[in-house]
């Protein structure tokens, strides 16, 4: 595992590399953002990005979708995936803000956890980007992957567990947008099928780099 000195490197290459570490997902309201994340699951951002704006419009408040016909989401969404549960989750949830909540998204991860269609990663994306909680690790697959590779974590696939793991490593007041940026990260360099290594500000940290870069034993 990486000493504190190794884990404050990579925060601040980071920093340098992505000084915006905004999420991607493009919103107004806080629950806005709660539901971007609920279609993002197994969807791209920048496809969730086209199709809340015309969603929204439809349905400009939360009453509005809490009434609205499922199968009338279900139009608006569809391109995203997983559809059906999707309209769902959204519908039920925009009930569930009204009747339990006082129209407002909970800032608990209990609460968060409540809602239909939010787990931990959503949960925790809202703990950090809306309501600042330090300490908070959103597990993405982005994240999940890299610091893996870098040897943060033990390269336990388990959301959960990496999760944990990182909340034990990372500073507690960049920990979220940490979690931001390793997504830039892997989309623009540390790609999945085909991580652009030798380009890498990371190199001096990752554990896979060094492990890859050895010369072979004579």
């Amino acid at each position: 595992m990486k000493t504190n000195e190794e884990v404050w490197s990579i925060v601040n290459a980071l920093k340098a590399l992505y000084p915006d570490s905004l999420c991607s997902l493009e919103y107004e309201k806080d629950y806005e953002l709660l539901f971007s994340v609920r279609l993002a699951a197994q969807c791209t951002d920048e496809r969730v990005n086209k199709v809340t704006p015309a969603l929204f419009a439809r349905f400009p408040t939360l009453e509005s979708l809490a009434q609205a016909d499922v199968a009338e989401v279900e139009q608006y969404i569809h391109s995203t995936g997983f559809f059906r549960a999707k309209a769902r989750d959204i519908v039920l949830s925009s009930q569930m803000l009204l009747r339990d909540y006082g129209g407002k998204v909970p800032g608990t991860m209990e609460e968060l956890l409540k809602l239909p269609g939010v787990g931990r990663k959503t949960a925790n994306l809202m703990l950090g980007d809306v309501f600042h909680v330090p300490g908070v690790v959103v597990a993405d697959t982005h994240c999940i992957r890299i610091t893996g590779l870098l040897g943060l974590t033990d390269g336990s696939k388990d959301p959960v567990k990496v999760e944990m793991q990182l909340r034990q490593v990372l500073p507690p007041e960049e920990s979220n947008d940490f979690c931001h940026r390793m997504v830039l990260h892997g989309r623009a360099v540390c790609i999945a099928r085909r991580p652009q290594c030798e380009s890498c500000t990371l190199r001096p940290w990752c554990d896979h780099f060094a492990k890859n870069s050895q010369p072979p034993s004579e």
